[in-house]
């Protein structure tokens, strides 16, 4: 077993997972599973850099994480930094912050290679047999990754969109709630990003839907009254029903989606915008529902140390 500690740094949250893994087995045993909305990303759209209220709040974060990995045995680190990160001018400031706290500079991972990680990550947590190819669906806040393959040969086709959820929110979606006109905007944007696209959604057989965007969908289809890991966890949810929770979103203020019992205070102003994302996608596949994994781009990072 080598113990490792990994880091996603994305557009609105960042995560840490410290676990013992035996790449021979294919065994994971988890010690530590962190997740905080930092919002890195920020008005980076707009301005093209991190601000300085953004860097503040991801590094008080990389400082709880770094005493997190200091009480493990923990052998190998690898932080990833994702859309905010590529898209910013100031990376530089960042990274160094990053390797000042955690003595590791940031890998700033491509959309290829965060693609790769992503459908890595996914497709390891799945328990029940499903027909191929696997279509992953992996919602961040600045991008959002369709990954088409099969378990075995991994990665078929990869492409990363910069059509997340804090950067449609803060491109379109200023109205609380938004108006129709703005929704309508979105839309437009998010599919013509989806007819660029060199991935196409109606190859996939089956759909599996990862991040913090696609798990909170999904607890408002099941009518959560709090976030359950385990029964997010492997959910199938119906496309229709994905419709319906995306047009409820976009029709609430964000006090609305404050009060669901299972929202992060975090997610609440761009849940409209993500979810919006994950139905225009799901309209141009052929299936009918959607795998939901907790497993992610954080479980591809640890498993690509070892």
């Amino acid at each position: 077993m080598t113990t490792v500690a990994a880091v996603d740094c994305g557009t609105n949250t960042i995560k840490l997972m410290v676990a013992d893994l035996d790449r021979e087995t294919g065994r994971a045993d988890v010690r530590v599973r962190e997740s905080r909305m930092v919002r890195l990303g920020q008005g980076v759209d707009r301005t093209g850099e991190l601000a300085p209220e953004a860097l503040e709040r991801t590094f008080a974060a990389i400082d709880e994480y770094a005493a997190l990995v200091a009480q493990h045995p923990v052998e190998r680190v690898r932080f990833c930094a994702t859309s905010a990160a590529r898209d910013a001018r100031n990376g530089e400031e960042f990274a160094a912050g990053v390797a000042a706290r955690l003595g590791v500079r940031p890998d700033v991972v491509a959309g290829t290679e965060e693609a790769r990680l992503s459908f890595d990550g996914a497709v390891r947590n799945l328990r029940a047999s499903h027909p191929e190819p696997l279509l992953v669906v992996d919602i961040g806040g600045g991008s959002t990754e369709l990954i088409l393959g099969d378990l075995a040969s991994g990665v078929r086709q990869a492409h990363s969109m910069d059509i997340g959820s804090v950067r449609m929110h803060e491109r379109h979606l200023g109205g609380d709630p938004p108006t129709p006109a703005q929704v309508a905007a979105a839309a437009s944007d998010i599919d013509a990003a989806l007819d660029a696209c060199p991935v196409d959604p109606s190859e996939a057989a089956t759909v599996v839907g990862v991040a913090g965007t696609i798990l909170t969908v999904a607890a408002g289809v099941l009518g959560l009254d709090r976030y359950d890991r385990e029964r997010i966890d492997q959910s199938v949810l119906p496309r229709d029903a994905v419709h319906l929770q995306a047009a409820a979103y976009l029709g609430m203020t964000v006090e609305e989606r404050l009060a669901l019992p299972y929202m992060h205070p975090g997610r609440a102003d761009v849940i409209g915008a993500g979810a919006l994302v994950l139905d225009r996608v799901l309209e141009r596949t052929g299936v009918g529902s959607i795998v939901v994994s907790e497993a992610d781009i954080l479980d591809g990072i640890a498993w690509s140390l070892v």
